[in-house]
């Protein structure tokens, strides 16, 4: 798929089958995917979801945000592939998976700027949560940077919920299933708020409360 010159591509994957995109970026031109899925009927095999963008003009910008709650022996790998082939472009990753009971996750993010990228600003982060002792969670980012003037971060990390938090919102008198739904929503949210359709944003906002347990 190749978005042309000024032109924009924005789309919200919403518990598809399969989410497999390669996409060419012209110059000026805008991309924003969303890729998330919430609990259902994984059970038949890991899910991989595949994002590869190419940034071939100037003055692109590339927005990918990914969420992931599962559950069961659900299975969710999400393969980010980012590559700035010329200068004064920009992206934004923004990976999140909560993973509960026997779930499994992984995330493989590589990040390329050429040699001749210059004045690239180039972000890729990746937190997750883990519900269960059970659940698993592989990260993998990789940067690879051969320019001289960019900006670029990345960053990883794999949890569990704060027990100071819980512990300080139960001591004010909020239960442990709402204090959990809380701070498992207020991580969530993080990925939702990012969705420009206001409806859809507002809708999958109200089903957290009946997701997490």
């Amino acid at each position: 798929m190749t978005i042309h010159t000024g032109e924009t591509f924005e789309h919200v994957y919403l518990n598809e089958p399969t989410v497999d995109l390669h996409i060419v970026q012209e110059a000026g031109s805008r991309v924003k995917i969303h890729v998330v899925d919430m609990p259902g009927d994984k059970a038949q095999g890991a899910k991989v979801n595949s994002i590869t963008v190419e940034q071939t003009g100037e003055n692109c910008s590339t927005e990918i945000y990914a969420l992931a709650y599962l559950k069961g022996n659900e299975q969710v790998s999400t393969d980010t592939h980012v590559t700035h082939k010329v200068g004064n472009g920009t992206s934004n990753q923004l990976i999140k998976f909560v993973l509960d009971e026997e779930s499994r996750g992984r995330f493989v993010g590589e990040l390329k700027i050429a040699q001749d990228a210059q004045c690239v600003e180039a972000h890729q982060t990746n937190r997750n949560i883990l519900l269960s002792e059970k659940a698993e969670m592989r990260t993998q980012p990789q940067l690879e940077i051969y320019a001289d003037d960019v900006k670029a971060t990345h960053g990883a990390s794999t949890g569990q919920l704060d027990d100071k938090a819980l512990f300080y919102m139960q001591q004010r008198g909020i239960g442990k299933q709402k204090a959990r739904q809380l701070l498992v929503g207020a991580f969530i949210k993080d990925v939702l708020m990012t969705i420009s359709d206001e409806e859809l944003r507002e809708r999958l906002l109200n089903t957290i409360d009946g997701i997490v347990e």
